[in-house]
């Protein structure tokens, strides 16, 4: 069974070819700058890389040109041959709380929801229509990020704000990173050798973007991103949590409006505010290391952050069987784990430097009573399986 995962951005289109069971990739790639001068497709297929430079005017061009490399590649003889398109997709607010087939009836759902994830959903909607223009004897299945977080209790994803802004306008914690969650749970399952049903996980999903999940007999329970990602932890040039009367006062001294707060927070804070210098983990830490002050203070405050989360989530499920790191930063910078995990081991947290400082999967020491792991995510292998799991129901 072979499944194409595509994920639509706006002005991106990531695709793979995958088989679920084997959990082979026949083949990766990337159409980049679409709608610009410097638009390109680059891509792998049997561990060869391969780049083109051409004028993609539109994500209609991209798609048809992403058929084409999968034809000349000779990974379907057809188009038809493919089984199933599974699209990434950001949002699904309250409706959507598992995989669906996409029809004009979902289309029109998503795009009632675009107002909660206007960066992405417009996007991801984009893409289906597309395909479904496309490829209309192929068939479609929307994966939604929000959907793993649909588990969260009313104390959960309730905000204590007037309970009719919920009932009106639908604002709650929705959580978002969830194909990525859920996936990182499922493999940390199978390193402690149990089934999930029986474990209190917690997944630090670390990269630009960086969310917290706390998943309890394999269900989240709660997450660190809400209403939008904005909440949460400190990441790469968003805020995270901060007191929610710093925008009205911005606006105030600062002669701002609504949307240049909202720029500030989303695009110019994070490491990047707090550094002065990149929201690149790698160059803040680069920095850090030659003594640079600022950058130590983004690191601390980003460790320090993570660890609130932690321990929150440890007393929120009363209790902890595993820790796991994925994401760029979190599968790739020792120091930072280290630092998130230090002074924790009231909690029973003990962490293997050596191993750390490896990048092992497996970084708790022998006398740790909560596993700390290392696991690379695939969102798009759970996005084909999670496609598969709809095409077996048909």
């Amino acid at each position: 069974m072979e499944i194409l995962v595509i994920n639509s951005g706006s002005s991106t289109i990531k695709f793979q070819m995958i088989e679920p069971e084997s959990k082979r990739v026949l083949i990766k790639g990337l159409c980049d700058a679409i709608g610009l001068d410097n638009s390109k497709i680059e891509y792998f297929v049997n561990e060869s890389k391969k780049e083109i430079s051409i004028l993609l005017k539109s994500h209609k061009e991209a798609i048809e040109e992403i058929l084409k490399i999968i034809i000349d590649e000779k990974i379907v003889e057809k188009v038809t041959d493919i089984e199933a398109i599974a699209h990434r997709a950001v949002h699904g607010g309250e409706k959507f709380v598992k995989p669906v087939v996409v029809t004009n009836e979902v289309i029109e759902e998503m795009e009632r929801l675009n107002e909660l994830a206007p960066l992405h959903n417009p996007a991801n909607v984009l893409g289906m229509k597309l395909f479904m223009e496309l490829t209309p004897n192929v068939l479609q299945v929307a994966i939604f990020d929000t959907a793993f977080h649909s588990t969260l209790k009313e104390d959960a994803f309730i905000y204590p704000i007037p309970l009719g802004y919920y009932e009106k306008y639908g604002i709650r914690k929705y959580g978002f990173h969830g194909t990525s969650h859920h996936f990182i749970g499922l493999e940390c399952a199978k390193l402690l050798d149990k089934e999930i049903s029986d474990l209190k996980i917690i997944t630090c999903h670390l990269g630009n973007g960086a969310s917290i999940c706390a998943i309890n007999k394999g269900v989240s329970v709660d997450t660190s991103m809400g209403f939008t990602p904005l909440e949460g932890i400190m990441m790469g040039t968003r805020c995270g949590d901060i007191d929610p009367a710093i925008p009205l006062f911005l606006e105030k001294k600062e002669g701002l409006n609504s949307q240049e707060v909202d720029n500030i927070l989303n695009k110019k804070s994070g490491l990047l505010g707090v550094s002065g210098i990149s929201q690149d983990m790698r160059v803040v830490k680069d920095e850090e290391l030659k003594g640079n002050k600022n950058a130590k203070l983004a690191r601390d405050i980003y460790a320090r952050r993570i660890k609130k989360y932690i321990g929150s989530y440890v007393a929120i499920m009363n209790g902890c069987d595993a820790i796991c790191f994925s994401g760029g930063v979190g599968e790739n910078e020792p120091l930072i784990r280290e630092r998130i995990l230090s002074d924790l081991e009231n909690l029973g947290v003990v962490l293997d430097r050596e191993a750390n400082l490896k990048n092992s999967c497996a970084i708790s020491s022998v006398e740790s009573k909560i596993k700390l792991f290392v696991i690379k995510t695939n969102e798009e292998l759970m996005i084909a399986k999670e496609a598969k799991e709809v095409m077996d129901r048909i």
